[in-house]
């Protein structure tokens, strides 16, 4: 009888040990994965904002976390793109608060001269039909960005028409689009600053 149980005891441990080891592998082999394809869409992503053409290194490895007012409260991540040793240009994260329905989430490309590269919203809760347009899926108005540069803090062009600018506002939905338009120009007017600022940045991860 004992030898019987010692013979289930050890079979049972030998089947708890392998059933570990194979979750362990299907684990770390489901990570890999996943960490893969999360790579592959944020690429995807910076290369909506930013010409794959104006840099050569790697975006994901040019990490940096920044506390500037300019992309919103709390930290955010900037991407700084090079042309071999040369940093051309920058992607950030940069959050509108003043959203009709809360905060708007951007992803913002730049040069160092006050020219918008392109931007996409990554997040937001505005209203369907009205403040979605911000949206690439709904309508291209987050395209319109691309090319325009920023002369100053003081640019009137960087508004929507109805605050004498050049963007278009949404029928019936003015707040979202003055939100997103101002989140930009701010973005852009900081990426002029990071030229000073790159040997002090925290690289992401430290």
């Amino acid at each position: 009888m004992l030898k019987t149980m010692r013979k289930h005891g050890v079979t049972l441990a030998l089947f708890a040990a392998g059933s570990t080891g194979l979750t362990a592998a299907i684990d770390q082999l489901t990570k890999n994965t996943i960490a893969d394809q999360a790579a592959k869409q944020q690429n995807a992503l910076f290369q909506q904002v930013i010409p794959a053409d104006r840099y050569n290194n790697d975006l994901l490895q040019s990490c940096y976390l920044v506390t500037a007012p300019e992309l919103g409260k709390g930290t955010h991540k900037v991407y700084i793109a090079r042309q071999g040793e040369q940093a051309v240009a920058a992607v950030m994260e940069a959050t509108a608060p003043d959203g009709y329905s809360g905060a708007i989430q951007l992803l913002v490309g730049a040069d160092f001269s006050g020219t918008v590269l392109g931007s996409r919203v990554t997040e937001h809760h505005e209203t369907p039909g009205l403040g979605d347009k911000i949206e690439l899926r709904i309508s291209d108005w987050i395209t319109h960005f691309a090319g325009k540069t920023i002369a100053s803090e003081s640019d009137a062009a960087w508004a929507v028409k109805k605050d004498g600018g050049q963007f278009d506002q949404f029928t019936g939905a003015t707040i979202t689009p003055r939100a997103v338009v101002n989140a930009v120009k701010r973005a852009g007017l900081y990426a002029q600053t990071l030229p000073n600022q790159l040997s002090n940045l925290q690289a992401c991860g430290e």
